[in-house]
């Protein structure tokens, strides 16, 4: 009889989670490593963000995606290096985990290009740590101005400054502008949240630049319609705690700043040993295996493949899943003696929501705007949640949110002892040393 392989499987987003999937239901052994406990839907954290959902709306225990699979095996932890000659991975607490297959699906992270003292005041937006920040900045800066206008009698401007004119970053602004305009219009007395500025910076000639251009013009009327200005070739030059500057001499006033400009790969991709780029994407071969090592493949954000068009795959959670399928079934092809094959992205289009049903798609030569456009994106996005009480929660809250201008989560958390910061909520003037 056969030893069935050791498949160890490092992230637990789209990749991880369907790689895992689809070999335990063909009866293989898998570890599946994660530093979370949990599955977080990314595409949804912005709502998570903007108090529309709540992190377990969006967010799944790893262990209860696959309490019914017995041949999977759940580790909180973090991977410190690889041992590609001996096949082991090193975590942490100096452990050790070998393995016959490996997947590195670690995800991405924020790029600041080259500016990390920006993250201080200008948190991004890829886990539920970074979406609950931001809600508390964001619903803080309302409540201080309501204080400092209760007490002096002469309200101050409230700006939220995004950075980035990608699809997160279009939603944001977009969720922060229903937000001022509608759900707290009448919440405050001493101030009127629909004062509220919203701005778009967008580096590049125009936002949503992987969409249609047409496309991409009705998002911004869209977005100009509910209230947010937006910025095109602007790029932003210097963060600080009240302010962002725009090329050599505009600077616009900042209560908060939102970082959804730039990304970078998770640094396990480096540690790998093989080629990456200048973001840190490992340069994968056809099979999504890493030169020298066919065992090893690098999925999701990580890997940087280059599709026939010579643009690399998008880092987006349709392509992820595929990837994780594909080195699964790569794997069991093994197995049998068959040939691999090789990777083909099928794109499956983009969406981006603005708002309260307006919103951007494509697929497959289909383009969609407004309403139609944002049911589309409703109905695809619950059907890549992780469980059915998920969708129904998600379901529910939305219906009621439409209907009711409101928002259940607006919650806000580590609040310190001086409720008042020096200028951004919950931050100091200057990036710690």
């Amino acid at each position: 009889m056969q030893k069935l392989p050791r498949v160890l499987i490092l992230g637990a987003g789209f990749a991880g989670l369907y790689a895992t999937r689809l070999l335990a239901q063909a009866g293989y052994p898998v570890t599946l490593v994660d530093r979370r406990n949990h599955h977080t839907f990314q595409p949804l954290l912005y709502q998570v963000a903007t108090a529309a959902l709540s992190p377990g709306e969006i967010a799944y225990p790893i262990r209860h995606i696959f309490r019914q699979d017995a041949n999977v095996s759940v580790l909180l932890g973090r991977a410190t290096g690889f041992d590609l000659e001996r096949k082991c991975m090193k975590l942490d607490d100096e452990g050790e985990l070998p393995y016959d297959y490996l997947l590195v699906a670690s995800g991405a992270t924020h790029d600041y290009f080259g500016h990390s003292e920006w993250a201080h005041f200008a948190p991004g937006l890829k886990t539920v740590e970074d979406a609950l920040e931001i809600r508390r900045r964001m619903l803080l800066a309302f409540e201080i101005a309501e204080r400092h206008a209760h007490l002096t009698q002469r309200p101050e401007p409230i700006n939220f400054v995004v950075v980035g004119g990608g699809p997160t970053g279009v939603e944001l602004a977009g969720a922060l502008a229903e937000i001022a305009q509608q759900v707290l219009a009448t919440d405050f007395r001493a101030i009127d949240p629909r004062s509220t500025r919203v701005l778009l910076v967008e580096a590049g000639p125009r936002i949503l630049p992987a969409f249609d251009e047409a496309l991409s013009s009705s998002a911004v009327r869209q977005l100009q319609k509910i209230g947010v200005e937006v910025l095109t070739g602007s790029p932003v030059t210097s963060v600080t705690a009240t302010q962002v500057r725009i090329g050599e001499d505009k600077v616009v006033p900042a209560s908060v700043v939102i970082w959804a400009a730039g990304v970078a790969a998770s640094p396990m991709g480096k540690l790998l040993g093989a080629p990456t780029d200048r973001a840190g994407r490992v340069q994968v071969l056809p099979d999504l295996s890493i030169p020298g090592h066919p065992e090893v493949f690098v999925l999701g954000d990580l890997a940087n493949f280059m599709q026939p068009n010579g643009r690399p795959v998008p880092g987006v959670a349709p392509a992820a899943i595929q990837m994780g399928e594909f080195a699964a079934s790569a794997i069991m092809a093994d197995l049998k003696g068959q040939p691999r094959g090789e990777f083909h992205y099928r794109d499956k289009g983009s969406m981006a929501t603005i708002g309260r049903s307006s919103a951007v798609a494509q697929m497959k030569g289909l383009k969609l705007s407004g309403l139609p456009a944002w049911l589309a994106w409703l109905f695809v996005h619950l059907m890549f949640l992780i469980g059915f009480r998920s969708r129904v929660q998600v379901l529910w809250e939305w219906f009621w949110a439409y209907l009711r201008f409101q928002r259940g989560a607006r919650l806000i958390t580590g609040i310190s002892r001086s409720i008042v910061p020096p200028a951004v909520p919950g931050a100091p003037t200057s990036p710690p040393k």
